[in-house]
Formats: C-alpha cells, sequence, structure tokens
C-alpha cells in the first residue's frame, strides 16, 4: 500500500501543487500523504496566481505551500513519484536510480499522457493543465483506494 505519494514538476509553483491538492482531497480520509516538489523548484514561492484562480473556480482550496526543490532524500521517502513529463522521469531517475520501478507520468492511465507547462500562459492554458491532471489524478486516486 502506498503510503507517501511526491508529485514532481519544473517549478513547484503550478501543475505539482494543482495536482497536490486536489489528490488530497480525493484521497481525504485516507493516511496517504501527499506532497510535491520542483526539480528547478522557485524555491519558497507561493502557488502562482493563475494556479490559485483556477484550483479556486473548480471548488478547490490549496494548503498553504511553498515551492520545494526536489531531493534525493524526498524520492527516498516516497513510495510513488509522479511527474508531469517525459523528461522529468529521467531527470528524477538521473538524481536517483535507487527511484526506479516507483516514478511514472501523472498521465500514466492516459496513455502516458504529459502534461505541458502552464507557466507564464494565459488562462486557458492553465484551464487545460486542470482538467488533465483531474483526470489523472482521479485514475490514480481510483487505483490507490481499491
Amino acid at each position: 500500500m502506498f503510503k507517501s505519494i511526491l508529485i514532481v514538476c519544473t517549478g513547484n509553483i503550478c501543475r505539482s501543487p494543482m495536482a497536490e491538492t486536489i489528490f488530497a482531497e480525493l484521497l481525504e480520509g485516507t493516511d496517504i500523504k501527499i506532497r510535491s516538489a520542483g526539480l528547478g523548484a522557485l524555491v519558497d514561492q507561493p502557488i502562482e496566481s493563475t494556479t490559485l484562480a483556477v484550483l479556486d473556480k473548480h471548488g478547490h482550496t490549496p494548503a498553504a505551500h511553498k515551492a520545494r526543490q526536489l531531493t534525493s532524500a524526498m524520492l527516498g521517502d516516497a513510495d510513488l513519484v509522479l511527474v508531469m513529463e517525459k523528461r522529468q522521469l529521467a531527470s528524477v531517475l538521473q538524481l536517483s536510480s535507487e527511484a526506479r520501478g516507483k516514478v511514472f507520468l501523472l498521465g500514466k492511465w492516459q496513455d502516458e499522457r504529459e502534461i505541458p507547462d502552464p507557466y507564464r500562459q494565459g488562462k486557458a492554458a492553465f484551464e487545460h493543465a486542470h482538467a488533465l491532471i483531474k483526470e489523472s489524478v482521479q485514475a490514480w486516486a481510483t487505483r490507490l483506494t481499491l
């Protein structure tokens, strides 16, 4: 059983905190911990403002957030690591080859779909990312709680 899930993106201010928020809501009442980090994190920055607006529009309330840089220790502590893009999967394994076997695309159940980075794009890009993330997180949550 998975007890700790780590969600990884680039800056840890858009996609991974969005996924972390939705995952935490779907898994509320379980003992699974959801965390997020970035490969090139904007350390200590809050969730990006458009990300917050999109989450709010869809009825999600994120916990307080400060961007964190991904470390090999975080990867070691996680039972499951979910990334947004294939190149991030390779970067994670380069940081910690021991993570092999527990790192997957968030969009694994949607034909290995990648989730594009909406950072510094218009609101439509954030809405698109939200739709893809929500669908992917729901697929993982269903499989994790069977």
